[in-house]
């Protein structure tokens, strides 16, 4: 495993999380899904977040998203502090400045692959970067399905649409959450590898959940969490690299 030298690292700021803490329940039932947890994620940089299961790396998401409030600490998305956003703030912040992927296509049936992609910025009332939209269109290689609707793509070309519709807004960053769980192999690595692409060729960020140590080395850096902290972090990860790590945390679970 390589590291990144500092020189060639974004040093701006898409998202920062400063002593974030996430708590369930209270007394004898509480649950501390986040502790104190402190992370900046640069812009231009493709992060993946692992850990074990219930590790907290799926609420941290959520969180610095603003798909789900935090119990203490801060959130910023750029200059913008999530705390202090109304509910309506808050919904304009994610539509404008925020792209999602999930693990469900969430593709409206009805719709073309070209009306979901732009979808986002027709409910916003807004028109779309014709030149954007193009690039976005070219690297994902749609441009021959745009007028098929989901039912006619397969699941990785329906997946490649939420990519697109992900990106066509230009967001500030974009927030995966398990984006290839659904596909095969083949299918998951050209959904990453347009991931990937989009950061190098457009300079967009990208924050991916995932469990598979395939899919992180994708990634440009690796966070680790365990027990609701970051514990480790490392940069041009290889799959190798992270599964050896996410085996040390097994291990740890079986002695402790």
């Amino acid at each position: 495993m390589t590291t990144t030298p500092l020189a060639e690292r974004s040093t701006a700021v898409a998202a920062r999380a400063t002593e974030l803490s996430k708590v369930y329940g209270q007394g004898e039932t509480q649950v501390v899904a986040l502790d104190r947890v402190s992370v900046d994620f640069r812009q231009a940089e493709f992060t993946a977040i692992m850990g074990p299961s219930g590790s907290g790396k799926s609420t941290l998401m959520h969180c610095v998203a603003g798909l789900d409030s935090f119990s203490s600490g801060s959130v910023r998305i750029g200059e913008t502090e999530l705390g202090s956003l109304k509910d309506k703030q808050l919904t304009k912040l994610r539509r404008d400045k925020i792209g999602f992927i999930f693990q469900a296509f969430n593709l409206l049936p009805t719709l073309t692959a070209l009306e979901n992609i732009t979808l986002p910025m027709d409910i916003a009332g807004r028109k779309p970067d014709k030149e954007w939209l193009h690039k976005v269109i070219e690297m994902i290689g749609l441009a021959d399905r745009l007028s098929h609707r989901p039912s006619e793509l397969s699941g990785g070309q329906q997946q490649r649409v939420a990519v697109a519709r992900a990106l066509a807004s230009r967001p500030d960053i974009i927030f995966g959450d398990e984006p290839t769980g659904n596909l095969d192999s083949r299918a998951g690595a050209e959904v990453l590898g347009f991931l990937r692409n989009s950061v190098r060729e457009l300079g967009q960020t990208v924050v991916m959940v995932t469990h598979d140590p395939v899919a992180a080395a994708y990634a440009d850096r690796v966070i680790f969490l365990a027990d609701g902290r970051v514990v480790d972090e490392v940069h041009a990860p290889t799959a190798d690299a992270v599964l050896d790590r996410m085996k040390r945390f097994d291990a740890k679970g079986r002695t402790s």
